[in-house]
């Protein structure tokens, strides 16, 4: 059933690395706040390291997941297996935001797939690895990636992405602050 690891493994790694699908929650801290969970998909996932991760973080509706980083750096990543072998792994760990105006983004943007409409990377440290049987997952056997979110990159451009960020992202639905666009 459940365990707990110390680190990333290279089997764990590869197992990560094949998930078509993962989710990434985070919270603020106030009581009142809204806690959030995200699916996340196309390629964006790396491991880099045995307690070290990252996602490439493109633009889309909003930006809860770098705002709470920037609150109180909390993050659980969470990956289930929809085909094989029922498993769930979690990675609990602190994260930040890394933008492309901060000192570390060129080391860590080589280290990722290229995405038109990155916004940020979304780095974390991870703290705790844990896994769960799955047994009530769902399996799906076909995946195939939206090309709904790289398509509206493409339309908007550069500048229209910027724009939106400007009027979409530059807090959470808590007021807290999230991306700074000039």
């Amino acid at each position: 059933m459940g365990e707990q690891r110390d680190a990333i493994d290279d089997d764990l790694a590869a197992w990560l690395l094949a998930q078509p699908v993962f989710f990434v929650a985070s919270a603020p801290l106030s009581a009142t706040g809204h806690v959030n969970c995200s699916p996340k998909g196309l390629d964006a996932f790396r491991v880099l390291g045995p307690r070290r991760v990252a996602y490439v973080d493109i633009a889309g509706s909003g930006a809860e997941t770098v705002a709470h980083l920037r609150e109180n750096g909390r993050i659980v990543f969470m990956f289930c297996a929809f085909s094989g072998p029922p498993r769930i792994v979690r990675l609990h760990g602190v994260g930040k935001a890394v933008l492309p105006s901060d000192k570390d983004w060129a080391a860590l943007h080589a280290q990722l797939p290229a995405h038109d409409g990155t916004r940020s990377i979304i780095v974390a440290d991870i703290t705790r690895v844990s896994s769960s049987c799955g047994f009530g997952v769902p399996t799906f056997e076909q995946f195939s990636p939206r090309s709904a979110l790289p398509a509206w990159v493409k339309r908007k451009g550069e500048d229209g992405v910027r724009e939106y960020q400007r009027r979409n992202n530059r807090q959470s639905i808590d007021g807290l602050p999230a991306i700074e666009i000039d």
